[in-house]
């Protein structure tokens, strides 16, 4: 790993509150709406965990950030599905930055912090090598679910309207060194270094032949700041997930250059990640946690739920945002700023195609691109990482007990992964994956 100060690991841009805001979940629309998938619970439903099942707590502190994909933590909580396992207390706490984020996850519940969170997926990787925490000491995390595939965006500033940018951002090249050239630094904003922002960010501009780590400057900002940023000139680029680059066309401040699933075709996001420690000690409540959240999934994933979804995680003590900001994109309408996708197939996915599923391939190509930065050291043993710290086995327990078993993937690896720019990740093989890539830190 490159040396990476601390201070590195935390800067954001702009003002962000360091103080983690807890909320309890309200009941907003949770008693006057059936679940539509024969699957998600309700909330007047008796538990269905018997006695020696019973979870050893019943409560934890998971926390989220403002996005779209927090979804299913809210929708457990709203729709009293972490109450049906047998989890009431579950508190879901509204965090300010994925660097907050760590910090409270390093402290555990125990502490004053969480016990687990909404979170990019490299991070437990990162916290668990101790690649991003106090002095590097070690926070052991497993990875439980994966939240969703899809659903991210990159968005440039309207000046580079004209150029119509999309997938290909070679043409950025020539334009951000006349930029340079006029006014300085170019700026390209990501949520957290090493996770899946930095990482999308990275890969588009690499492929497109812009070194990320020295033909621009790769800035940090937490995900409900980025808007504002944008707003006053303070970077040409960000990538975000929802409602942020929604919001940014709304507000008529950039444009969306590429949503990331046109990068890559279903690609893992957001993990449900918790303390390792925390695991050990209550298999039973932890198991119950992941129930509650599968279940939230398949609700979030019925269409006919989407504007029930936005409605809820829109209010005042989650996101705090224009439901209209949220729901077009929910439902696959992209409204790009410079082109519109109707009813796209790459839209946030949270349970349908194996979504859930927390593939162990997919926490390699992760890995390996933390390698291919500098995060991560290449010498890493990383499947022994990825086998303890990827803990689909919980998963798998989960999803029989919720009647899903029929959405077990067969395997850990989703096989050889293909993308935008014609490159292919093979999980067999990531090696040979690094070498082939023209620009990289290693």
């Amino acid at each position: 790993m490159s040396n990476l100060s601390r201070r590195q690991f935390i800067f954001t841009a702009g003002a962000a509150t360091a103080a983690t805001v807890l909320v309890n979940g309200c009941s907003s629309g949770s008693n006057t709406s059936s679940p539509a998938s024969s699957t998600a619970a309700s909330p007047a439903a008796p538990s269905p965990v018997s006695a020696a099942d019973a979870p050893e707590v019943t409560t934890a502190k998971l926390g989220f950030i403002a996005l779209t994909d927090a979804a299913p933590l809210i929708i457990a909580k709203e729709k009293g599905l972490f109450a049906k396992y047998g989890m009431p207390d579950v508190d879901v706490a509204k965090q300010a930055s994925w660097a907050v984020t760590r910090d409270n996850l390093e402290l555990g519940s125990a502490g004053g912090g969480i016990d687990g969170a909404h979170i990019l997926s490299p991070m437990p990787y990162l916290m668990s090598t101790g690649k991003i925490t106090k002095g590097n000491k070690k926070v052991p995390m497993y990875i439980l679910a994966r939240l969703n595939v899809n659903g991210q965006g990159i968005s440039l500033a309207n000046s580079y309207k004209d150029l119509k940018i999309g997938a290909d951002s070679s043409p950025l090249k020539e334009a951000f060194a006349k930029t340079k050239a006029a006014k300085g630094d170019i700026k390209c904003a990501v949520t957290f270094p090493g996770g899946t922002h930095d990482l999308w960010m990275r890969y588009w501009l690499a492929a497109g032949g812009i070194d990320p780590d020295k033909d621009v400057s790769t800035i940090v900002v937490p995900p409900p700041q980025m808007v504002a940023n944008l707003k006053v000139n303070n970077m040409e680029a960000f990538c975000v997930g929802e409602p942020w680059n929604a919001q940014t066309i709304n507000q008529d401040l950039g444009y969306s250059a590429v949503i990331t699933g046109e990068l890559w075709k279903d690609h893992p996001e957001k993990a449900l990640s918790m303390r390792a420690e925390w695991v050990d000690q209550y298999p039973k409540a932890t198991k119950a946690i992941v129930m509650a959240v599968q279940e939230a999934q398949i609700w979030c994933e019925d269409p006919a739920n989407k504007v029930e979804m936005c409605k809820i995680v829109s209010a005042r003590q989650w996101f705090k945002v224009p439901e209209a900001d949220i729901l077009a994109r929910a439902q696959g309408n992209f409204d790009m700023g410079v082109r519109k996708l109707e009813n796209s197939p790459l839209l946030m996915k949270f349970w349908n195609d194996a979504a859930s599923y927390p593939f162990k391939s997919h926490d390699l190509w992760f890995i390996t691109e933390d390698i291919r930065w500098g995060y991560l050291p290449a010498e890493l043993d990383k499947k022994a990482l990825i086998d303890t710290v990827n803990r689909e086995d919980i998963w798998r327990e989960a999803a029989k007990a919720i009647g899903q078993e029929a959405a077990i993937p067969k395997d850990t690896s989703r096989g050889v992964e293909t993308f935008f720019d014609g490159v292919k990740f093979d999980p067999a093989d990531p090696d040979a994956y690094l070498k082939s890539l023209a620009i990289k830190k290693i």
